[in-house]
């Protein structure tokens, strides 16, 4: 992979305005892309501070602050057609926005109690805000015949554990979409792949008793920057050959090539391969001597 592996490539994350987006947004740009643009529901603030670091990391005006909730399919679309008309082309779609466990409830409980209101909120964002924002993006990108799209997952045993839903199932759910979407886009040069961090990351996503825990406890912490190199690698021409692929960020080897460290990161989807023939194959075929 080349020093700047995004040259010339536009970005959108969203959710970009703190934690993993933060951190994601900043190192696309520092992978030499032409434009990345953060987006975030309401905290224009926080976004408008990351852009301007990018327009410093790229020593020229490219980063772009939107505010754009990706539960709201209008949204969505301005802020595309917005970036498309600043930087003439869109090339990568960083799903990154969403919202967890804190949003049903102070703290994890059966999934009866969980506060309605609170569920149907983190369901539009974590399911429906993927392809609200992927519906509009893609076009563009067929249109210019490449593209990426990185959804982010979650830790495969940490999605159907107790008291972990709607946050545990909504990841499962882009899992599958994910999968799906790269069928549908095949032959069109444009990959859809799911990054997970690996587990719990010390950002204010996580509840604060559960960074305390672990910390308490000696559990692995990974903090927002550990998802980074997988991200660019994800999003760079490098990782042509997957599509319909999870990677787990925590086997990430920074003392690989990139090409290697992705094919170490590369885990089993969540799901066992179809009997029936399918064009995802390769999914399946985990080269890594870790596997799920």
């Amino acid at each position: 992979m080349s020093k700047n592996p995004l040259e010339g490539r536009v970005v959108i994350v969203t959710g970009g305005g703190r934690g993993m987006g933060r951190a994601m947004a900043l190192g696309f740009a520092r992978a030499g892309a032409a434009g990345v643009a953060v987006t975030s529901a309401g905290s224009p603030d926080e976004t408008a501070a990351v852009a301007r670091e990018i327009d410093a990391i790229a020593g020229r005006p490219a980063g772009m602050a939107l505010t754009a909730d990706v539960g709201d399919a209008a949204a969505c679309a301005r802020a595309v057609e917005a970036v498309v008309a600043r930087f003439g082309a869109l090339h990568i779609l960083m799903s990154n926005a969403g919202k967890g466990m804190r949003h049903v409830g102070e703290s994890r409980g059966a999934f009866w109690k969980a506060d309605s209101a609170g569920w149907d909120s983190v369901i539009a964002t974590n399911v429906n805000g993927p392809f609200h924002m992927a519906k509009p993006a893609v076009p563009h990108m067929i249109a210019a015949g490449w593209g990426r799209i990185v959804n982010i997952s979650k830790t495969i045993d940490s999605m159907h554990e107790v008291g972990n839903s709607p946050y545990g199932c909504s990841k499962a759910a882009v899992d599958a979409m994910t999968m799906s979407w790269a069928q549908d886009l095949e032959g069109t040069g444009v990959t859809a792949n799911l990054l997970a961090p690996g587990g719990l990351v010390n950002t204010t996503f996580s509840r604060a008793n559960a960074i305390t825990r672990a910390r308490d406890t000696g559990k692995k912490l990974f903090e927002a920057e550990d998802i980074v190199p997988a991200a660019v690698w994800l999003a760079s021409e490098d990782s042509a050959s997957y599509t319909g692929c999870r990677f787990n960020a925590a086997r990430w080897d920074d003392k690989l090539p990139p090409s290697e460290a992705g094919a170490l990161a590369h885990e089993r989807p969540i799901f066992p391969a179809p009997g029936r023939s399918n064009k995802l194959a390769a999914a399946w075929n985990v080269r890594s001597a870790v596997q799920a």
